[in-house]
Order: structure tokens, then C-alpha cells, then sequence
């Protein structure tokens, strides 16, 4: 059983092999809710995530007991790069089995860090299957949560957030697996256990909120998730006993709320969180999780890699939720000059035009009509009203997309 000592020891082994993340304050999330809001950016680990700490250990303490030939993992992003850096650290090879559907990007992350990556299985419990048999061949298996050094190495973020502040008053940590909640209610609750330690997943794969309504560790179906990062479909069998024993509470969260959170991070504090490492944020967002004024919570930012699509994708759809990008269309005649007057309009009311596109050849306008679909940046849902408003007073028949109307 992994107790503080044992996490203690582990700190003092990983001081100078992985990066001591800061613990920052944020003043804007402060007000938007009321309390004081801490983040504890393990986006900036080495390898983008807190994975390489418990591997890191694992490695370091297996080979003190023995002569390895290497390692071997199965992981479908983080914790791949974390074992194929643990392994390039000690000049040993890393094999990574990972799935079909892994990411190209984290493929070749995995690949940068040193890693032989192997692609096999249709899931990850697959993938693991293959890296056993592999194992078996005189190689480490590093399991990617369920391991009791894989625990105590993540458990070193609780002794770094308790020596950075005191007495916090609750700490959110993205579930998965679990291991990272378990070192962490480890290293919390043996100082401070007034400290209430909540663990968040997203509802898409809700493995440990339903082992613990119904009272033992079950296996869910899982739904596509922006958590990509924590949609594992039963919580380890070791970390359940202690999560069981050292959460005070678990949530969950929707997806929109997740995406919402990655780009509040993003645009408000500029920290790329991955979807796992935004879910602590956005159980926030929807007040699962009651705040009082002046309360200290940190929030666990587990992990940064997210391929710049997805990231682009978000951004659009939160600019147009947010009314900060809105999409309208107008039908003008179809004589010189009635393009240049409608955007005259749209510069005089300052919205700043994204996208354009003029199309006369539509079959429900008279031959002397056209279509134009206008993208515009704007300021919220008070600026897009205006928008809609002067130029409706100006006589345009202008029509707003649904999702960018004011609600």
C-alpha cells in the first residue's frame, strides 16, 4: 500500500528527473467565481503531462532491483511519451504498443522521446494485451495507472501543491484510471485532511462515479470524449480501493462543459489544457461542486497535448456560441455597389468580416437577386443584436444562423 513516506521518497528520486510544476494563482477565474482559484499546470511536464512521473519512478525503482532489457507500455498518447522518455533517461529501449486510432501526432511524439512504436489493437485494453506478451520477452511492463509505483510517482503533485499553499480548502483531480487521484488523496489526506479531495470525469466514460454508486468496480461503455485522456472503461482495481477511501466526492461533466473550459484556459490564461486536463475546470463551470466566497481550490491541469485540429475546431465552435463570431445572410439585388453598401454597414457598426460568399445562382430568389453569407467578428450577443438590428432598420433582409442568434 502507497503511503506518504513512500511518496516522500519518490519526490526526492524524481527531484532532478522531472520538472517541479509551478502552482499559479488566477485572478480572473478568482472573480468569475468567487473564490481563489489555483492551477497546477502539469501541461508544462516534461512531455506535456503528469504520466512521466510515475514512470519515471517505476523505471528507477525496478532497476535497482534488477538488470532490464528494456520496457514496454500500451498507452494511445501520454502515457507512451511518458515511458519512452523515462526509458531514453535511462539509456534504455521503449517499446509503446498503441491502438489503431491512435493520433498521428502522438504517434510521432511518442516516436521524438525514443519510443519503437507498435500499432495493434482496436482498443486499449487490446493494445495492453499485446504489451504483456511483449513484456514476457525479458522487457519492464509499465502499467499506465494500475501499479502501486505508478501511484506514488503521481502522488509527488500533492506534496508540491500542499508545499505551495496551505491548507487548501479543496483540490479537483481528473479520474481516469485513477492513479493520479489516488497518489495524489495519498499525499493530501496524510497532511492535510481537512483538504477535501473531488474527483472529475467526463459522463462520457463515467467508470469510477458508477463503481462507486454501486459500490464496487465496474466496467462502462464509453462514449467519444474531448477527456480522451481519463475515457477509461474501469478504474484500476488498486485504485479504486483507495479512491474509495480518499475522495470526498466524484462529478462528472458534459462534453460541451469541457470544451468550454479548454477554451476559457486558453483565451483567458493562455494554458493549452488537453480535454483531461480542462474537466476539473469545467465542474466548475456547471457548479457541480459548491464554492464558498474566499474559498483556495486548486485545479489539477493534468495534461497539454491535443492535436492542433481539435484545437482549432473548439475555438470556432466556442467564438460562435459565445456570439464573438456570428454567420448571417442577407439577399441583396444583384446590381454594382449593393455588396460594397452592406459591408459599409457592417464596418460602420465595427465588426471586423471573417468569411464571404456571393452566390446569384440560387433557384428560390428572382433572377435579380442574390445571396451573400457573411462571417463576422464580434464583440457578444449585445454587439450581434445591434448588428441585427440596424441593418434590418436599413432595409436589409438579413437572417441570423440559429447558433449565433442571442439566446
Amino acid at each position: 500500500m502507497t503511503t506518504l513516506r513512500h511518496i516522500q521518497e519518490a519526490a526526492e528520486i524524481l527531484k532532478d528527473r522531472v520538472l517541479r510544476t509551478p502552482l499559479v494563482h488566477s485572478p480572473y477565474l478568482s472573480r468569475h467565481f468567487g473564490a481563489r482559484i489555483y492551477l497546477k499546470l502539469e501541461n508544462l511536464q516534461n512531455t506535456g503531462s503528469f504520466k512521466v512521473r510515475g514512470a519515471v519512478f517505476k523505471l528507477f525503482s525496478e532497476s535497482q532491483k534488477r538488470r532490464l532489457q528494456g520496457v514496454v507500455a500500451a498507452s494511445a498518447g501520454n502515457h507512451a511519451q511518458g515511458v519512452a522518455l523515462a526509458a531514453r533517461q535511462a539509456r534504455m529501449n521503449a517499446i509503446v504498443v498503441m491502438p489503431e486510432w491512435a493520433s498521428i501526432s502522438k504517434q510521432e511524439a511518442t516516436r521524438a522521446y525514443g519510443g519503437k512504436v507498435v500499432i495493434s489493437g482496436k482498443t486499449v485494453d487490446e493494445s495492453l494485451k499485446e504489451a504483456r506478451k511483449l513484456a514476457g520477452e525479458g522487457r519492464l511492463f509499465i502499467h499506465p495507472f494500475d501499479d502501486p509505483l505508478i501511484i506514488t510517482g503521481q502522488g509527488t503533485i500533492g506534496l508540491e501543491i500542499l508545499e505551495d499553499l496551505q491548507n487548501p480548502d479543496k483540490i479537483l483531480v481528473p479520474v481516469g484510471g485513477g492513479g493520479l487521484a489516488a497518489g495524489i488523496g495519498i499525499a493530501v489526506k496524510a497532511q492535510s485532511p481537512r483538504t477535501r479531495v473531488i474527483g472529475v470525469q467526463s459522463i462520457a466514460c463515467p467508470s469510477a462515479r458508477e463503481s462507486f454508486r454501486l459500490q464496487r468496480r465496474v466496467m462502462v461503455d464509453a462514449a467519444p470524449s474531448l477527456a480522451d485522456g481519463i475515457a477509461v472503461r474501469q478504474t484500476g482495481k488498486r485504485n479504486y480501493r483507495i479512491l474509495a477511501s480518499h475522495l470526498d466526492d466524484l462529478v462528472t461533466v458534459k462534453e460541451s462543459s469541457i470544451a468550454a473550459a479548454i477554451f476559457m484556459l486558453l483565451e483567458k490564461k493562455k494554458i493549452l489544457a488537453e480535454g483531461a486536463g480542462a474537466v476539473p475546470l469545467a465542474a466548475l463551470l456547471e457548479k457541480s461542486i459548491p464554492i464558498k466566497q474566499g474559498d483556495k481550490v486548486v485545479l489539477v491541469i493534468s495534461g497539454g497535448n491535443m492535436d492542433s485540429s481539435l484545437i482549432g475546431r473548439i475555438i470556432s465552435q466556442q467564438l460562435i456560441q459565445n456570439a464573438r463570431v456570428m454567420r448571417m445572410t442577407a439577399v441583396l439585388e444583384d446590381v454594382p455597389g449593393t455588396l460594397a453598401a452592406l459591408l459599409s454597414q457592417v464596418a460602420a457598426l465595427k465588426a471586423n468580416v471573417l468569411h464571404i460568399r456571393h452566390d446569384r445562382n440560387v433557384g428560390d430568389l428572382p433572377i435579380n437577386m442574390s445571396r451573400v453569407a457573411v462571417e463576422l467578428e464580434t464583440r457578444g450577443e449585445d454587439h450581434v443584436k445591434n448588428i441585427l438590428h440596424h441593418l434590418r432598420r436599413a432595409g436589409y433582409d438579413v437572417r441570423a444562423d440559429p447558433v449565433s442568434s442571442p439566446k
